[in-house]
């Protein structure tokens, strides 16, 4: 059995001096056949839509430190630690280059033991550049956005851990950016 699941999104406007107490939520499904799972539902203040994270420039600021990066090389699968010195979780931009052509959505990146992945759709020749910025939201194959499959990546504070999957016996080199974050003012 395959599921396929959708993220359906919706916008809450409200009035800057009034604050939210309830929100109820009712599906409505008519005229179709199946089974529908109804999994998550996430409520998130701000103005920017992120996967499963607060976008970071609601609540944090940098912790005025220079980028950090990490430069890997990875064959096959590999699992990778970033030391986070920041107080909090921060966008992680990876990039991928190629050493060898690799199929359609063979490339996944992933925390931890597998969560929160993210698998690029196209395939790609040796020399290409894919570029999954979570801190622009974009997805690029050489410089021009691509589709992908899951979510942008982020770095835990400490100890960060990040799995790399690619076609078997295949090699690419993996560079990771990101920036520290620290808690801001406190909110209102």
């Amino acid at each position: 059995m395959v599921l396929n699941f959708i993220r359906f999104t919706e916008t809450v406007k409200v009035k800057e001096d009034k604050r939210v107490v309830a929100v109820t939520v009712r599906p409505l499904i008519a005229d179709c056949t199946g089974t529908i799972y109804f999994t998550d539902l996430q409520v998130q203040e701000g103005g920017r839509l992120t996967g499963y994270t607060p976008h970071s420039t609601t609540m944090l600021k940098t912790s005025g430190s220079a980028p950090r990066y990490q430069n890997g090389v990875v064959r096959g699968n590999a699992t990778l630690v970033l030391f986070n010195t920041g107080e909090t979780s921060a966008g992680l931009d990876v990039f991928i280059y190629p050493k060898q052509k690799m199929g359609a959505g063979v490339i996944e990146v992933s925390q931890g033991m597998g969560s929160h992945g993210c698998k690029f759709l196209s395939a790609v020749n040796a020399g290409d550049a894919l570029a999954l910025k979570a801190t622009t939201r974009e997805c690029l194959k050489s410089g021009s956005p691509t589709p992908k499959h899951g979510f942008y990546q982020y770095t835990a504070a400490y100890d960060s851990k990040h799995t790399v999957m690619l076609e078997s016996g295949k090699s690419a080199r993996v560079y990771l950016e990101y920036t520290e974050m620290m808690e801001g003012e406190p909110r209102p």
